[in-house]
């Protein structure tokens, strides 16, 4: 069956796309932020936190970019009035990071600013290897210019990622820190599944030295058990020193038992009309998801043609 799997994953690039999105739904709360506010509103009720994610990776022009940094704007605002435990992330690439640097940054600075004014946070997310640098230096810049409720993504399969840590240490920065989705040469990026669990905790140890506020982002049991290991070890705070992450529909189990462990666990949870490419990405992550959907969907079929 994982081959099977993995052979309909391969193909999806050319599934139409409502096929796509039926596969996707698990990941994503809806096309409208009401459906992301639902989302996070079960979520806060089952003791967790979240982080409202406006997807708009296939933005092609500042006006589009411009309406992805509005829809930031009604997110806090909508927050604010439902009194919602969340916070968000923005992938620079939807605020035109392809388009200008200048152009990214304006539109980032409104939204922290925004997020500011009304006591909230805003996470840069890492994007693929092209993006890495431009990312690093707008966080450092406007940290640099007094922006404090800003935080950044790194990702532990890149062969660069503890000399980013030390990079960063002087901004005490908070960091998500993932393995990584994204595909790159193996010059830059750890391929091996060891090796990438060896850079992942080398990255936790680092940061936690540099006393940065982590966001231990995984599914995987053993970097969970190691990071709850490591940070008992150091005699960290739950609240004050770190958090567990994980993404909207993906090991909720896992996530509920951290909860009961009295661990601080946040939901990644993403809305939005773009939503075609972080579904593939999501779907490449656990091609399983797409081989149950595919045979549920086969087997509707023959009850149908049976009836």
């Amino acid at each position: 069956m994982a081959l099977l799997d993995k052979a309909i994953v391969r193909l999806l690039p050319a599934v139409p796309r409502p096929v796509v999105q039926r596969l996707s739904t698990r990941y994503i709360a809806g096309s409208e932020l009401e459906d992301a506010c639902r989302v996070v509103k079960r979520l806060n009720g089952e003791g967790k936190i979240a982080t409202i994610d406006v997807l708009g990776e296939e933005i092609t022009n500042a006006r589009e970019a411009d309406a992805i940094g509005r829809e930031y704007q009604r997110v806090f605002e909508t927050i604010g009035e439902q009194a919602l435990d969340s916070n968000v992330s923005v992938k620079l690439t939807a605020l035109g990071l392809k388009l200008g640097y200048e152009l990214c940054r304006d539109n980032l600075e409104r939204v922290v600013v925004h997020a500011a004014e009304r006591g909230n946070f805003v996470r840069i997310d890492m994007e693929d290897a092209s993006t890495t640098d431009d990312t690093l230096r707008m966080y450092r810049e406007l940290r640099e210019r007094g922006h404090e409720n800003l935080g950044v993504v790194l990702q532990a399969s890149l062969r660069r990622t503890v000399d980013d840590v030390w990079d960063l240490a002087d901004l005490k920065p908070s960091v998500r820190l993932c393995k990584g989705i994204y595909v790159e040469s193996p010059a830059i990026q750890y391929r091996d599944y060891a090796a990438v669990r060896r850079s992942f905790l080398r990255s936790l140890e680092a940061l936690w030295e540099t006393e940065a506020y982590v966001g231990v982002a995984t599914h995987d049991d053993f970097l969970v058990h190691e990071a709850c290991r490591l940070a008992e070890e150091r005699g960290l705070d739950r609240y004050r020193d770190y958090e567990f992450q994980m993404l909207l529909g993906v090991r909720a189990q896992m996530g509920d038992v951290l909860v009961r462990n009295g661990h601080r666990l946040r939901i990644y949870v993403p809305y939005g009309q773009h939503w075609y490419r972080y579904s593939l990405r999501r779907l490449q992550e656990n091609p399983k998801i797409a081989g149950y959907i595919a045979a549920d969907t086969v087997k509707g079929l023959l009850g149908a043609n049976g009836r």
